[in-house]
């Protein structure tokens, strides 16, 4: 009991070592397992992730590797469990032939952290080899003169296998006149001897027959035999002598194939067959016998091809001479091969980063590169460096590993791509060289807002424009690269006349093309000032503003507007103006009979007016103001002349082309107002019969009676507004009763003035009549001031109020620029 709690103490210590052993060895970037050899493919050596504690989701996204240095892989890291298995079917004597451990060695990568991990993986030996003589059938020459306890040398056997495994005994059967010896060479290995236990007799027995069996310590054991022949021979008595013992020589590796490395050299004194000495290998192994040649009769070792340093610089010989009789000697051959500087360095790029950004921080690992040179010494010495200027150092990491990381920050507007050459020289003499090219992009980062060709945009549009016109393009870049550098346009925020702007203007997303929405008016907008945005697609977005100032050009899109006389109707020509002016038979030459008053909404030249006469009823007797518009009498009426002149207008503008509107002004030369009365009622009928007549058969007897119905009220409340107003008149001015109804009589014209669509006449009295033809409107009102010249604002505060509503507003002009008007209106 207290045993087995002992041997249970001591494995549980062992477990505890093995483990901290472990963990030590992960801390510090190295792994140790080991594995029999010949396991099937597949087999677990280690649990990697654990040691090393790596988290699932790395393994399952392929985070985690071993390096391919485009030798056999014998092992990989299982992507589920992160256990080190077994990639292939491992032969340890195959991979370790003459080592005594043998020890495999890869590398781990984890890309997301940028480490590596050195894994040793030893393989155990099994007994998996059965001990072999490299010739399973042998004869030996004797002669018969050979003295009991003579020792012959048998040929080895070999076992690839290690420790216990390998070849352990040596066993002899066959016949009593031999026995066995084992011989302990330098190294440990057992040389077995043939002992001539008796003295043999040719004549007794001219043939021996033998078995050689030779044993390894495995469990089971295995066996190899060899067969040896003893033939007797006649006497020999001197043996081959060697010239020296051992011959040693060193070469470089690059020696050309065919070359005598050595030649040995042995003596035999007897003479005949038995003085004739060949030479041949006694010992050496499979590998050495493709590289070395020895001449028989020569002794002259050659070289059957080249030499590598890297793979053996070492090689023992054991050659034997013999003689004719079966007498001979053995001596050792050592070659040493010297390095030489054939192997340029080995530059591996384990991981690397195609694309990094801009605003990576400094020091950024961007690869993770491997350099190894298979010579020795100076000759695989190796210095890695960085060809050219660029924002990137080398570091150095795991033994033989080196880090590419960013030395500054970058910039993908100065430089979007690198293509940095990583050298790689070893320390030989002419020395060697190897590069790797490695290209780097440089994603970029929404660090550039876009910027305006120009500080700020002007453009001119003639009003009248078609809706969607083009009225510029703003263009802005961005330096940035891809979405970030995609540049959109809107309008900023604003109105036009209480209007959002976006319903006069809009700027095209792609191209920064400004279109009028709609036709502007240069009466109504004379100027339009907005702010374009350029927003690139980054995230997030930056931007930046312009301000565009759109001036409306004018055209001359309006024809004069005139104010007075009022409007009538419309002509071919443009728009016509018509009323009725009185004007004094007596007046005199340049006298003031009206004012025709336009306006033009346009600007400039365009809205510059003039006035002429296109039309009068007697040419010569009145004239027109070119740019006042003033209608004056050119001579004083005559007798002769008619009692209605008809003036046309024509009011012009100065725009190409020029546009134009007629004023229509009928003129009453009359003397009272009786004679005006008059004058305007037979104009009414004329002009009722004139209608009546063009309406030819249309027209009924109704209509007719309807005319004169309305003539004849007309003409009877014209007469009643007459009599009120001078029945007031006569209360408020007692000193102008003996005037009468013949107050207007011997009046000069020149007090006929034309204001509103109102004649008025004033000197020395003041009156105002109105009088229209439809009876809709008419007033006759006499001021309480006789002897003034101006017209007053508004009536006395005791006065009543007009009896149809039509008192001048106030604010009317003073008397002393135009005498009260008397209006006529149809």
């Amino acid at each position: 009991m207290c045993a087995a709690g002992r041997r249970w103490g001591r494995r549980q210590r062992v477990l505890l070592w093995g483990v901290l052993l472990a963990a030590w060895e992960a801390a510090w970037g190295q792994l140790r397992y080991s594995v029999p050899e010949e396991m099937p493919k597949g087999s677990f050596v280690g649990d990697v992730a654990e040691d090393l504690g790596l988290q699932m989701p790395t393994l399952r996204d392929g985070g985690v590797r071993l390096l391919d240095k485009g030798r056999t892989q014998y092992f990989a890291v299982h992507s589920k469990t992160g256990h080190l298995v077994t990639a292939e079917r491992i032969d340890r004597e195959q991979l370790c032939e003459s080592v005594e451990q043998c020890v495999l060695r890869c590398e781990l990568i984890v890309e997301g952290e940028m480490k590596v991990y050195g894994i040793q993986v030893e393989i155990t030996d099994i007994n998996d080899n059965t001990p072999s003589f490299r010739e399973t059938e042998m004869e030996l020459r004797m002669s018969e003169t050979t003295a009991p306890a003579s020792r012959f040398p048998l040929p080895d056997a070999h076992d690839p296998d290690s420790g216990r495994n390998s070849l352990q005994s040596y066993e002899l059967s066959g016949d009593e006149h031999f026995s066995l010896a084992v011989q302990t060479g330098p190294g440990g290995d057992q040389r077995p001897e043939l002992v001539l236990a008796k003295a043999l007799d040719r004549e007794e027995a001219a043939f021996h027959e033998l078995v050689l069996r030779a044993s390894d310590g495995g469990e089971p054991s295995r066996t190899g035999t060899a067969r040896i022949r003893v033939t007797v021979l006649d006497a020999n008595d001197n043996a081959p002598v060697f010239s020296q013992a051992e011959y040693t020589v060193r070469v470089p590796e690059d020696v050309p194939v065919g070359s005598t490395l050595v030649t040995v050299t042995a003596t035999d004194a007897d003479e005949g067959l038995n003085g004739h000495v060949k030479y041949s290998f006694k010992k050496i192994k499979e590998k050495e016998s493709q590289i070395f040649q020895l001449d028989a009769e020569t002794g002259a070792i050659t070289l059957l091809r080249s030499l590598d340093f890297e793979e053996g610089d070492y090689y023992e010989l054991e050659v034997q001479a013999h003689d004719g009789g079966a007498l001979f000697d053995t001596a050792k051959v050592v070659v040493t091969v010297t390095d030489v500087n054939d192997n340029a360095p080995e530059l591996i790029v384990s991981s690397a980063l195609s694309e990094i950004s801009e605003d990576a921080p400094t020091g950024t690992v961007v690869a993770l590169l491997h350099v190894h040179d298979r010579d020795s010494g100076a000759n695989g010495e190796v210095r890695c460096s960085l060809d050219g200027s660029h924002p990137f150092r080398l570091e150095k990491s795991f033994e033989d590993y080196y880090r590419m990381v960013t030395a500054r920050e970058l910039d993908r507007e100065q430089e979007s791509e690198y293509n940095v050459t990583v050298r790689a020289a070893d320390g030989g003499g002419p020395s060697l060289q190897s590069s790797r090219v490695l290209c780097l992009r440089v994603l970029d980062v929404n660090d550039n807002a876009p910027v305006f060709s120009q500080e700020r945009y002007s453009a001119r549009l003639s009003e009248n424009n078609v809706a969607g016109a083009l009225v510029l393009r703003v263009r802005a870049t961005d330096s940035d690269w891809g979405e970030n550098a995609r540049v959109r346009y809107r309008l900023g925020e604003g109105g036009v006349r209480g209007w959002p702007l976006s319903s006069y203007v809009s700027v095209q997303a792609e191209t920064g093309a400004l279109y009028a929405l709609r036709s502007l008016d240069y009466e109504e907008v004379r100027e339009v000032g907005l702010w374009v945005w350029a927003e690139d697609g980054g995230s997030p977005a930056l931007s930046s503003n312009v301000s565009v100032r759109l001036v409306i050009v004018d055209e001359n899109d309006n024809a004069p507007q005139v104010l007075y006389p009022p409007a009538a109707g419309a002509a071919l020509s443009g728009s016509v103006w018509s009323g009725v002016e009185l004007a004094a038979r007596s007046s005199e030459a340049g006298a003031l009979v009206a004012k025709v008053v336009a306006v033009d909404a346009d600007a400039g030249q365009n809205a510059w007016l003039s006035y002429e006469l296109a039309k009068a009823t007697e040419p010569g007797l009145f004239r027109v103001g070119l740019h006042s518009g003033e209608v004056r009498t050119a001579r004083s009426p005559l007798a002769r002349d008619a009692s209605r002149q008809s003036l046309v207008v024509l009011v012009k503008d100065h725009g190409r082309p020029a546009l134009s509107a007629t004023a229509t002004l009928s003129v009453v030369l009359a003397e009272s107002v009786a004679e005006l009365l008059a004058e305007l009622g037979s104009a009414a009928r004329a002009e009722a019969e004139a209608g009546a007549g063009e309406a030819g058969g249309s027209l009924t007897r109704w209509l007719v009676l309807a005319v004169a119905a309305v003539s004849c009220l007309f003409v009877a409340f014209l007469l009643l507004l007459l009599a009120l107003r001078l029945r007031r008149w006569r209360r408020s001015q007692q000193q102008l009763l003996a005037a009468g109804s013949g107050a207007l009589r011997g009046v000069p014209a020149t007090h006929f003035v034309g204001i509103d669509g109102v004649r008025a006449f004033l000197h020395s009295y003041s009156h105002d009549v109105s009088l229209t033809a439809d009876s809709r409107k008419s007033h006759l009102r006499f001021s309480a001031d006789s002897c003034c010249d101006t017209l007053p604002a508004r009536p006395p505060p005791d006065e009543p109020a007009p009896l149809l509503g039509d008192e001048e507003p106030a604010g009317a002009r003073p008397a002393d620029s135009a005498p009260l008007p008397v209006s006529f209106s149809y």
